[in-house]
């Protein structure tokens, strides 16, 4: 069926109700507007779905969103033991329909006689996977579009064990989905679902239990005893879920001179302050530095609306504020983890740091000063939460922390997906460290690169919007995966890892070997003096995202080199773009 026939499909079929035909009416004589809206079925992936919202097969509504349950419904019946009483937990964001999406998942689960149990009101993505092993579910389901702009909503699911569901399962899902018609979906009411005992809201107890486990990762409670009260911090929750429990656990840890920032403390779908609502964005905390500024506050910390990636804004030297980026909170943390577990004989012979292939290498070597195994895996907080499952499988390593480069990380297993109330927590924790040091976390940030080498990184992404964009995106993967360059500015290239064909070549002796990772459309490229720059199309997004990273011996030396590789790439990326 092509896209004019689905397009009128819609207008026609008695499913599809009045306010769809209406909106659809209003583009009838837009033949580009028609064909991007129902030219394919909204791409469920292995990380679920996520796009603009409105009508139409390649937009995200209540259809569609009906049609990727029905799908996970139906694997969900494929399986083995009462999977229909052990149920699936749903939880949502902020954003606009949210919380329709959410209850139309709950009652399609229950047209097909599987339990839902659904919070309330709006709760942190992390909240939804420890809830999923809290309840003993069979699944779990999160309406988010995390970090995109407000036009955008998603779907994300999970399994039994809490995490993102990984391959092989993923792509039976994907399968399963992919089959079903809208004339096959299973939805009761919810009137009469509740009735059945199918339709069940989530009490509070699921809130407490998470809030204890996630203060329970606490490192020092005597030096936030000791200095709770002296710390200053400002705290946005940039319209979305994180408000209540990060205000809760900061509260109880004992952080007492919390400010919210007044304009963003309350839901909004719209982001009407922000617009774009993402912590990596430096507008996203312009409210937030204007307060902390008036408070002469420590640090400002937001979470994005699902509350699964925060950011922080710290106060340099000279009083001006500079957010951190990922990688940079992420090696702060590993530091200050490791560290405060070994002085208190914490930690474990066979402890693991988990981070993913496009983060900072910084990691490696405080893994390595601590005696900890690091391991790398593919973009996506679902594979960190993969190798926790392994560790509890197996017993071979004890998880201490994970984190990836966009801002997310998790401390404790309670949850299996990152987690930015956690975050939240030991980021105010680590403030107060070296506040009692008489240090700014800025001060704590450079001690950390005398100690391991000066490392940058940053990121650039390019958006590719349309039928088009998708051509110009595998045009740039093609080029780079069948003419790797020689040389990025005048630096050679020593190893080229191809994640799609699973194989590493070293350019300069021709070796080959095996990737020991699952297939991903990801090129990475390693420098001669050990710099790096990697490539990929998002999984999320009409995106490709391009990862430079650089050591040098001063701080110097090393934006300076970060700078002639990305330069020197996207020069690349343009001529083919």
């Amino acid at each position: 069926m092509d896209y004019k026939e689905n397009y009128n499909r819609w207008m026609e079929d008695d499913y599809f109700d009045k306010v769809t035909k209406d909106e659809l009416r209003t583009i009838e004589n837009n033949e580009a507007e028609i064909k991007e809206r129902f030219y394919k079925n909204l791409e469920f992936g292995t990380g679920g779905m996520r796009g603009i919202m409105g009508a139409g097969t390649n937009r995200i509504n209540v259809y569609t969103v009906r049609r990727a349950t029905q799908g996970l419904a139906n694997y969900i019946l494929m399986q083995e033991g009462d999977v229909k009483s052990m149920g699936v937990a749903l939880a949502y964001d902020s954003r606009r329909m949210s919380a329709e999406f959410a209850r139309e998942a709950a009652l399609v689960m229950n047209g097909n006689g599987i339990k839902s149990y659904i919070f309330e009101d709006l709760r942190p993505t992390p909240m939804l996977s420890f809830a999923v092993r809290q309840l003993g579910c069979v699944a779990g389901i999160v309406i988010t579009a995390s970090h995109n702009p407000p036009e955008y909503n998603g779907y994300k699911a999970y399994w039994s064990d809490g995490g993102q569901i990984p391959y092989p399962r993923d792509e039976a899902i994907i399968e399963e989905v992919n089959k079903v018609n809208f004339s096959q979906i299973k939805r009761l009411e919810k009137e009469e679902a509740e009735k059945a005992g199918l339709y069940n809201v989530i009490s509070n107890e699921i809130d407490d239990a998470f809030v204890e486990n996630v203060k329970a990762q606490s490192l020092n409670p005597q030096l936030i005893n000791e200095m709770g009260r002296e710390l200053t911090i400002v705290y946005t929750p940039l319209h979305g879920s994180g408000n209540k429990p990060v205000r809760r656990v900061l509260k109880e840890a004992g952080f007492e001179n919390v400010h919210v920032v007044p304009e963003q403390e309350m839901p909004d779908g719209n982001f009407s302050t922000v617009g774009y609502p993402n912590p990596e964005d430096p507008k996203a905390f312009a409210l937030g530095m204007k307060l902390a500024d008036e408070l002469n506050a420590d640090l400002v910390v937001g979470t994005d609306p699902d509350a699964d990636r925060v950011g922080a804004v710290i106060k340099k030297i000279n009083g001006e504020y500079m957010i951190l980026n990922g990688n940079m909170m992420g090696s702060l943390l590993t530091e200050y983890i490791l560290s405060q577990r070994k002085l208190s004989g914490n930690l474990p012979e066979n402890g693991a740091v988990i981070s993913t292939i496009v983060s900072t290498d910084m990691t490696k070597e405080i893994t390595e000063r601590y005696g900890m195994a690091y391991m790398e895996v593919l973009t996506g907080f679902k594979y960190i939460g993969e190798k926790i499952k392994q560790f509890e499988e197996t017993g071979s390593y004890k998880y201490i922390f994970g984190f990836e480069e966009s801002y997310g990380c998790l401390s404790g297993t309670y949850a299996r997906d990152k987690d930015a109330v956690v975050a939240t927590l030991l980021i105010c924790e680590l403030a107060a460290f070296y506040k009692k040091r008489g240090l700014t976390l800025y001060e704590g940030l450079q001690e950390l690169y005398e100690k391991y080498g000066f490392y940058r990184e940053t990121i650039e992404s390019i958006t590719f919007p349309g039928i088009a964009g998708l051509e110009s995106m595998k045009a740039i993967m093609t080029c780079f995966r069948e003419n790797p360059p020689k040389k990025i500015n005048k630096t050679n290239v020593a190893e080229v890892r191809d994640y799609k064909t699973g194989l590493s070549k070293n350019i300069i002796t021709g070796e080959e070997r095996k990737i020991d990772l699952p297939m991903s459309d990801v090129l990475y490229f390693t420098l001669e003096d050990g710099g790096w720059f990697a490539i990929r199309p998002s999984g999320t997004e009409p995106k490709i995202k391009i990862y430079f990273g650089s050591k040098g011996e001063t701080a110097e030396q090393a934006e300076s080199r970060l700078q002639d590789y990305e330069r020197s790439v996207m020069e690349i990326v343009k001529a083919n773009k």
